[in-house]
C-alpha cells in the first residue's frame, strides 16, 4: 500500500484527505491512502517520516518554511522562495516541491486583466512566498502587507493602506487565514470603501467559499476568487509530482 499524507497544526479545515480519497475512489485506484498527520511542532515530524510505506506528504500551515530543514533535495522553486508544500519519498530520499506556485498561478490568470499590473499581497507566511513568485514570473509588482512589517523590506502596515494606494494597487491577494472558519466574521483591516470594479481580490480560504474579504469586495463590484481551484490544481500537482 503506497500512503500519503497532510502534515499540519490543526487540520481540521483540510480538505486534501477528503480530496484524495476521493479521487482514489472515483479513479478505482486500491493501492493508495491518504492520511492526515496533525502534528504540534514541526519536531513531531521525524515520527511521521518514519510511516511505513510513505510515498509523499503535503504540507500545510505553519509548516511551509519550516520543513525545509528535513529535505534531502529541492526543487528550484523552494530554493528560489524558501517553502515547501510537497515532498516526494523516494528509497529514503526526501525532496521537496512548491505547487502553490502551480495553482496559484493557473487560477490567477483565468480572471486576470491587463490593468492588474500592481498587487499588495496580504500576509508574510509560507503561501505568501509561493504567491509572490508568480507575481513577479508574471511582471506583476506587488508589496507586502503585515501587521508586523519586516525590517529592512519594502513591507507595509496595514494602516498605510489608504484609498490612494489602492487606486494603484487594484489586484489584492489575501494569504492570511483571516476569514476562515470557524472565524468566518473576520477579515484583513483594509478601506474596502475605495474598491471598485477595476479590483481583483483572490482570497487563498476556500472555507468560507465567499469570505468577508470576498463580500466585501463583491459589494464594491470587485471581481473576487477564492482558493478552491487552486487547491485542486496544487493536489493534482501534487499526484503527479509523487507518480513522475
Amino acid at each position: 500500500m503506497r500512503r500519503y499524507g497532510l502534515i499540519g497544526y490543526p487540520l481540521s479545515h483540510s480538505f486534501s484527505q477528503r480530496y484524495f480519497t476521493e479521487k482514489f475512489r472515483r479513479e478505482g485506484i486500491t493501492d493508495c491512502s491518504y492520511e492526515n498527520f496533525a502534528i504540534p511542532t514541526i519536531d513531531a515530524l521525524a515520527g511521521v517520516l518514519e510511516e511505513p510505506g510513505l510515498r509523499g506528504l503535503n504540507v500545510t500551515v505553519p509548516y511551509k518554511q519550516e520543513v525545509t530543514a528535513f529535505l534531502d533535495n529541492r526543487s528550484d522553486v523552494v530554493t528560489s522562495i524558501g517553502a515547501c508544500n510537497c515532498i516526494r519519498i523516494e528509497d529514503g530520499v526526501r525532496t521537496g516541491h512548491n505547487t502553490d506556485v502551480v495553482g496559484f498561478g493557473q487560477s490567477l490568470v483565468t480572471r486576470l486583466e491587463g490593468h492588474h499590473r500592481r498587487a499588495l499581497v496580504l500576509g508574510t507566511g509560507g503561501a505568501s512566498k509561493a504567491v509572490e513568485w508568480v507575481l513577479a514570473k508574471l511582471g506583476i509588482d506587488y508589496r507586502v502587507v503585515s501587521r508586523r512589517p519586516r525590517s529592512g523590506t519594502t513591507d507595509l502596515g496595514y494602516g498605510q493602506v489608504d484609498a490612494a494606494l489602492l487606486g494603484e494597487y487594484t489586484l489584492i491577494v489575501n494569504t492570511t487565514p483571516l476569514g476562515m472558519y470557524p472565524r468566518v466574521e473576520e477579515c484583513p483591516d483594509l478601506p474596502y470603501e475605495a474598491l471598485t470594479p477595476r479590483h481583483y481580490l483572490f482570497d487563498l480560504v476556500y472555507n468560507p467559499a465567499r469570505t468577508l474579504f470576498l463580500r466585501k469586495g463583491e459589494e464594491r463590484g470587485a471581481v473576487v476568487e477564492n482558493g478552491y481551484e487552486m487547491l485542486v490544481l496544487q493536489a493534482e500537482e501534487s499526484w503527479r509530482i509523487w507518480n513522475a
